[in-house]
């Protein structure tokens, strides 16, 4: 069974090279300075996040120029932006005093994040194949039932308050994939990439629900079962190092809002109108 992605490729050799040197002297730089990871700062990548999705729907449209291109392929474009992220939280906190950092990086991401989804926007535009509607209201349905998921999940396991934002932060990310996809699956008529998620998605298919509600739902299910009981196992870690606890569930974060925005722009400026 394969368990890569559908279009898992690295760069080309010279373009893999040139990525990893310049990981390796931002990593080296970043690990000598030692940047306060504060909740703030973690929430602050969260454009970053979304700019890295943004730039791979351009990559995969063909949107991008060729010389930077192979960059944002997979998985190249996750190591692209986490170096570009790296570097400027480190040289923001060279310059800025401490309570300007999650600032700086979150305006800096942000602005990067709006141009390339304004520039997908405007393939979709200038493509005729701009539709929001679907999608948009997948993503306000994904809020709501996030809110509601972390409500009960706070009354039901109190021990997760101790994650704060940055637990909320996680599940709202793996309901936003969750619903993204379901939304792509059954009313937009897309295909799932990921090996995993197109398992449970083909075994919701084959049950005596699928006319009536669908294949997606299960992996919306899935997904706030496993966000959930990860922001609970984490609730532990935030009191005996907060540190860890914080870059890991940014990480956790990662996982599901990278996926959800790259659903939401590509169905945007794909789907039927």
């Amino acid at each position: 069974m394969a368990i890569l992605p559908d279009g898992f490729a690295l760069p080309p050799l010279p373009y893999l090279a040139v990525l990893l040197a310049v990981a390796a002297v931002v990593g080296r730089e970043a690990y000598r300075r030692a940047p306060a990871v504060t909740t703030p700062v973690v929430l602050a990548l969260a454009p970053w996040m979304m700019l890295g999705s943004a730039l791979h729907v351009l990559y995969i449209v063909g949107a991008l120029p060729d010389f930077v291109r192979p960059l944002a392929g997979t998985p190249a474009v996750y190591v692209s932006v986490a170096v570009l992220a790296v570097a400027t939280w480190t040289a923001v906190d060279a310059l800025l005093s401490t309570e300007y950092v999650a600032r700086a990086l979150g305006l800096v991401g942000g602005v990067l994040a709006a141009v390339a989804v304004a520039s997908v926007l405007a393939v979709g535009a200038s493509r005729g194949t701009l539709s929001p509607v679907l999608p948009a209201a997948g993503v306000v349905a994904a809020v709501v039932l996030a809110g509601a998921v972390w409500v009960v999940l706070k009354r039901a396991v109190p021990e997760v308050r101790a994650t704060g934002a940055l637990g909320a932060f996680a599940v709202l990310a793996h309901v936003l994939d969750g619903v993204t996809t379901a939304v792509g699956i059954d009313l937009l008529g897309f295909g799932e990439r990921t090996p995993l998620s197109r398992l449970i998605i083909e075994f919701a298919a084959g049950l005596p629900t699928e006319p009536l509600v669908g294949a997606g739902w299960l992996f919306v299910l899935v997904k706030i079962a496993v966000a959930s009981l990860v922001v609970w196992l984490f609730a532990d870690l935030v009191e005996t190092d907060p540190t860890e606890s914080r870059l890991l569930l940014g990480f956790v974060a990662a996982v599901g809002l990278g996926p959800a925005t790259h659903n939401a722009l590509l169905f945007t400026i794909s789907a039927p109108a």
